[in-house]
Protein backbone atom coordinates (compact mmCIF):
# COMPACT_ATOMS: atom_id res chain seq x y z
CA UNK A 1 0.00 0.00 0.00
CA UNK A 2 1.34 3.43 -0.84
CA UNK A 3 2.08 5.85 1.96
CA UNK A 4 0.70 9.33 2.28
CA UNK A 5 3.08 12.06 1.18
CA UNK A 6 3.75 14.81 3.67
CA UNK A 7 2.60 18.35 2.96
CA UNK A 8 5.03 20.20 0.72
CA UNK A 9 6.87 17.00 -0.10
CA UNK A 10 9.20 17.36 2.87
CA UNK A 11 10.36 14.12 4.52
CA UNK A 12 9.57 13.56 8.15
CA UNK A 13 12.34 13.89 10.71
CA UNK A 14 12.26 10.92 13.06
CA UNK A 15 13.62 13.05 15.91
CA UNK A 16 10.72 15.49 15.62
CA UNK A 17 8.17 12.68 15.31
CA UNK A 18 9.53 11.03 18.44
CA UNK A 19 9.55 14.31 20.38
CA UNK A 20 5.95 15.04 19.37
CA UNK A 21 4.76 11.59 20.35
CA UNK A 22 6.46 11.80 23.73
CA UNK A 23 5.02 15.27 24.33
CA UNK A 24 1.47 14.23 23.44
CA UNK A 25 1.59 11.18 25.71
CA UNK A 26 3.11 13.12 28.60
CA UNK A 27 0.59 15.98 28.40
CA UNK A 28 -2.34 13.60 28.13
CA UNK A 29 -1.13 11.76 31.21
CA UNK A 30 -0.61 14.96 33.16
CA UNK A 31 -3.58 17.08 32.13
CA UNK A 32 -5.99 14.98 30.08
CA UNK A 33 -7.33 15.35 26.57
CA UNK A 34 -9.47 18.47 27.12
CA UNK A 35 -6.40 20.52 28.08
CA UNK A 36 -4.22 19.30 25.21
CA UNK A 37 -3.28 22.05 22.74
CA UNK A 38 -0.92 22.34 19.81
CA UNK A 39 0.87 25.16 21.62
CA UNK A 40 1.47 22.97 24.66
CA UNK A 41 2.74 20.08 22.54
CA UNK A 42 5.09 22.36 20.60
CA UNK A 43 6.50 23.79 23.83
CA UNK A 44 6.96 20.39 25.47
CA UNK A 45 8.51 18.84 22.35
CA UNK A 46 10.77 21.82 21.68
CA UNK A 47 9.56 22.24 18.11
CA UNK A 48 7.72 24.94 16.22
CA UNK A 49 3.97 24.88 15.67
CA UNK A 50 4.77 24.90 11.96
CA UNK A 51 6.53 21.55 12.37
CA UNK A 52 3.35 20.13 13.87
CA UNK A 53 1.07 21.59 11.21
CA UNK A 54 3.28 20.15 8.47
CA UNK A 55 2.30 16.77 9.88
CA UNK A 56 -1.20 17.24 11.25
CA UNK A 57 -3.98 19.67 10.39
CA UNK A 58 -5.63 19.51 13.81
CA UNK A 59 -5.07 18.52 17.43
CA UNK A 60 -7.43 15.59 16.89
CA UNK A 61 -5.43 14.20 13.98
CA UNK A 62 -2.20 14.58 15.94
CA UNK A 63 -3.66 12.73 18.92
CA UNK A 64 -5.10 9.91 16.82
CA UNK A 65 -1.85 9.46 14.89
CA UNK A 66 0.21 9.26 18.08
CA UNK A 67 -2.10 7.00 20.07
CA UNK A 68 -3.64 4.78 17.40
CA UNK A 69 -2.01 4.91 13.95
CA UNK A 70 -0.86 7.38 11.34
CA UNK A 71 -1.47 7.39 7.59
CA UNK A 72 1.31 4.90 6.92
CA UNK A 73 -0.63 1.91 8.25
CA UNK A 74 0.31 -1.24 6.36
CA UNK A 75 -1.53 -4.55 5.94
CA UNK A 76 -0.47 -7.29 8.36
CA UNK A 77 2.04 -9.82 7.09
CA UNK A 78 0.61 -12.40 4.70
CA UNK A 79 0.20 -15.46 6.93
CA UNK A 80 -1.02 -17.66 4.10
CA UNK A 81 -4.63 -17.89 5.25
CA UNK A 82 -7.65 -15.68 5.83
CA UNK A 83 -7.91 -16.83 9.44
CA UNK A 84 -4.26 -16.06 10.09
CA UNK A 85 -4.47 -12.63 8.46
CA UNK A 86 -7.60 -11.72 10.43
CA UNK A 87 -5.99 -12.88 13.68
CA UNK A 88 -2.94 -10.70 13.00
CA UNK A 89 -5.08 -7.70 12.13
CA UNK A 90 -7.36 -8.12 15.17
CA UNK A 91 -4.28 -8.32 17.39
CA UNK A 92 -2.99 -5.07 15.92
CA UNK A 93 -6.33 -3.31 16.35
CA UNK A 94 -6.56 -4.59 19.90
CA UNK A 95 -3.09 -3.32 20.70
CA UNK A 96 -3.88 0.11 19.26
CA UNK A 97 -7.09 0.40 21.25
CA UNK A 98 -5.61 -1.08 24.41
CA UNK A 99 -2.84 1.49 24.65
CA UNK A 100 -5.26 4.43 24.31
CA UNK A 101 -6.95 5.62 27.50
CA UNK A 102 -10.74 5.35 27.30
CA UNK A 103 -11.35 8.95 28.39
CA UNK A 104 -8.92 10.26 25.78
CA UNK A 105 -10.55 8.29 22.97
CA UNK A 106 -14.01 9.35 24.13
CA UNK A 107 -13.04 13.02 24.02
CA UNK A 108 -11.24 12.68 20.70
CA UNK A 109 -14.14 10.92 18.99
CA UNK A 110 -16.62 13.41 20.45
CA UNK A 111 -14.64 16.23 18.84
CA UNK A 112 -14.55 14.43 15.50
CA UNK A 113 -18.29 13.75 15.55
CA UNK A 114 -19.12 17.33 16.59
CA UNK A 115 -17.38 18.90 13.58
CA UNK A 116 -18.69 17.79 10.18
CA UNK A 117 -15.60 18.97 8.32
CA UNK A 118 -13.27 17.23 10.75
CA UNK A 119 -15.36 14.08 10.57
CA UNK A 120 -15.14 14.13 6.79
CA UNK A 121 -11.34 14.51 6.99
CA UNK A 122 -11.10 11.52 9.30
CA UNK A 123 -13.28 9.44 7.02
CA UNK A 124 -11.17 10.37 3.99
CA UNK A 125 -7.85 9.74 5.73
CA UNK A 126 -7.63 7.49 8.78
CA UNK A 127 -10.78 5.47 8.13
CA UNK A 128 -9.88 5.15 4.45
CA UNK A 129 -6.46 3.79 5.41
CA UNK A 130 -8.02 1.24 7.76
CA UNK A 131 -10.47 0.08 5.10
CA UNK A 132 -7.71 -0.14 2.53
CA UNK A 133 -5.84 -2.47 4.88
CA UNK A 134 -8.95 -4.63 5.23
CA UNK A 135 -9.59 -4.60 1.47
CA UNK A 136 -6.03 -5.81 0.86
CA UNK A 137 -6.52 -8.63 3.35
CA UNK A 138 -9.81 -9.66 1.73
CA UNK A 139 -8.34 -9.52 -1.77
CA UNK A 140 -5.63 -11.94 -0.63
CA UNK A 141 -8.32 -14.37 0.45
CA UNK A 142 -10.05 -14.06 -2.94
CA UNK A 143 -6.75 -14.69 -4.74
CA UNK A 144 -6.12 -17.80 -2.62
CA UNK A 145 -9.61 -19.08 -3.41
CA UNK A 146 -10.77 -18.84 0.21
CA UNK A 147 -13.54 -16.40 -0.75
CA UNK A 148 -15.43 -16.21 -4.06
CA UNK A 149 -15.44 -12.39 -4.07
CA UNK A 150 -14.45 -9.49 -1.86
CA UNK A 151 -16.99 -8.91 0.93
CA UNK A 152 -18.01 -5.39 1.91
CA UNK A 153 -14.94 -3.86 3.56
CA UNK A 154 -16.83 -1.43 5.85
CA UNK A 155 -18.91 -4.31 7.25
CA UNK A 156 -15.79 -6.36 7.98
CA UNK A 157 -14.22 -3.21 9.47
CA UNK A 158 -17.19 -2.78 11.81
CA UNK A 159 -17.17 -6.43 12.87
CA UNK A 160 -13.47 -6.35 13.73
CA UNK A 161 -13.39 -2.95 15.36
CA UNK A 162 -16.74 -2.97 17.15
CA UNK A 163 -16.17 -5.51 19.96
CA UNK A 164 -12.56 -4.43 20.55
CA UNK A 165 -13.57 -0.76 20.74
CA UNK A 166 -16.66 -1.41 22.85
CA UNK A 167 -14.87 -3.49 25.49
CA UNK A 168 -12.72 -0.76 27.11
CA UNK A 169 -14.27 2.45 25.77
CA UNK A 170 -18.03 1.83 25.92
CA UNK A 171 -18.26 -0.85 28.61
CA UNK A 172 -15.26 0.32 30.64
CA UNK A 173 -13.83 -3.19 30.95
CA UNK A 174 -10.18 -4.03 31.60
CA UNK A 175 -8.10 -3.25 28.46
CA UNK A 176 -5.53 -5.82 29.59
CA UNK A 177 -8.00 -8.52 28.53
CA UNK A 178 -8.08 -7.33 24.90
CA UNK A 179 -5.27 -9.69 23.77
CA UNK A 180 -7.51 -12.62 24.69
CA UNK A 181 -10.59 -11.04 23.09
CA UNK A 182 -8.91 -10.20 19.77
CA UNK A 183 -8.46 -13.78 18.47
CA UNK A 184 -12.05 -14.60 19.42
CA UNK A 185 -13.27 -11.66 17.34
CA UNK A 186 -11.05 -12.72 14.45
CA UNK A 187 -12.41 -16.28 14.58
CA UNK A 188 -16.03 -15.10 14.55
CA UNK A 189 -15.40 -12.79 11.58
CA UNK A 190 -13.49 -15.50 9.69
CA UNK A 191 -16.32 -17.99 10.25
CA UNK A 192 -18.88 -15.48 8.95
CA UNK A 193 -16.79 -14.71 5.88
CA UNK A 194 -16.12 -18.35 5.01
CA UNK A 195 -19.80 -19.17 5.49
CA UNK A 196 -20.73 -16.42 3.03
CA UNK A 197 -22.82 -14.63 5.65
CA UNK A 198 -21.60 -11.12 4.81
CA UNK A 199 -22.70 -8.97 1.85
CA UNK A 200 -20.35 -8.50 -1.10
CA UNK A 201 -18.82 -5.11 -1.84
CA UNK A 202 -21.25 -2.35 -2.85
CA UNK A 203 -24.34 -4.40 -1.98
CA UNK A 204 -27.39 -2.67 -0.51
CA UNK A 205 -25.57 0.65 -0.30
CA UNK A 206 -23.45 -0.58 2.61
CA UNK A 207 -20.11 -0.12 0.91
CA UNK A 208 -18.07 3.01 1.25
CA UNK A 209 -14.41 3.91 1.26
CA UNK A 210 -13.23 0.51 0.05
Amino acid sequence: MSTVKQAGGRPRESRVDHALAEAVRALLSEHGYASLTVDAVAARAGVSKAAIYRRYATKEEMTFAVLVHDLREEPPADTGSLRGDLTALAARIGDQIGRSAADVMTGLLADVRADAALGARFAATYLAVERSVIATLLDRAVTRGELPERPDSPVVHALLLGPLFTWPIVLGEDPDRIPKLAPVVARIVADALIAGALPPAAQDGLSGGS
